[in-house]
């Protein structure tokens, strides 16, 4: 049983395999997509995307390594050259996969592998894309902030001036109570006058 077996079948000795997706990926090179069965073009994606990260590299020490892996000279100069200089903003997933129909006679599933156009710059999955809206929220929360605060410090501004305002009506009250009862005092002291204008006058009769 081949569990936990990755490696792509193609059904060729070692060698026979090397030198067939090394052919493949010069293809590649030179004509910028190639029409293949999709187990030969899954194969020849990996070595194709290691070339071109070589290729993005672009030192003599990473030249010669993909001279030793590819055997052809004249190929990976036009991989450093000209190639690699499109994808120098990208990380990773420099070609694609298009299934087609199965091919007639044997009915194996066939498919195209290219290059993905130069200058595409890969988009940034979910998890990028939702930091990069926290960032941009974060800011926005941050102005939003000061406009709360300067909301809650008018509201008790607001409250402290109309606390006041019955403080300041309770004062005339209070003042307005003394002078009722100074004003209470004074009647009754104007009614003993008469009383006692009364008590002289009978006295003065008497007399």
């Amino acid at each position: 049983m081949r569990h936990r077996k990755s490696k792509l079948q193609i059904g060729r000795r070692s060698d026979h395999v090397r030198s067939l997706l090394r052919n493949q990926v010069i293809s590649l090179i030179n004509e910028g997509r190639i029409t293949t069965t999709l187990t030969k073009a899954k194969a020849t994606r990996r070595l194709a995307e290691k070339m071109m990260t070589l290729g993005k590299k672009g030192t003599l020490h990473h030249r010669r390594l993909a001279i030793a892996k590819l055997h052809n000279p004249e190929a990976v100069g036009k991989l450093f050259e000209e190639l690699a200089n499109g994808y120098l903003q990208r990380e990773g997933g420099y070609t694609r996969i298009i299934k087609l129909n199965p091919r007639r006679g044997d009915a194996a599933d066939m498919a195209i592998l290219e290059w993905v156009e130069a200058g595409d710059v890969k988009k940034p999955k979910k998890a990028k894309a939702k930091a990069e809206e926290t960032a941009e929220e974060a800011p926005a929360e941050t102005e939003e902030a000061p406009a709360a605060e300067e909301a809650t410090a008018e509201t008790e501004e607001a409250t402290a001036e109309t606390e006041e305002a019955p403080a300041e009506e309770e004062a005339p009250a209070e003042e307005e109570a003394p002078a009722e009862a100074a004003a209470e005092e004074e009647a009754p002291a104007e009614e003993e006058a008469p009383a006692e204008d009364e008590a002289a006058a009978e006295d003065t009769e008497k007399k």
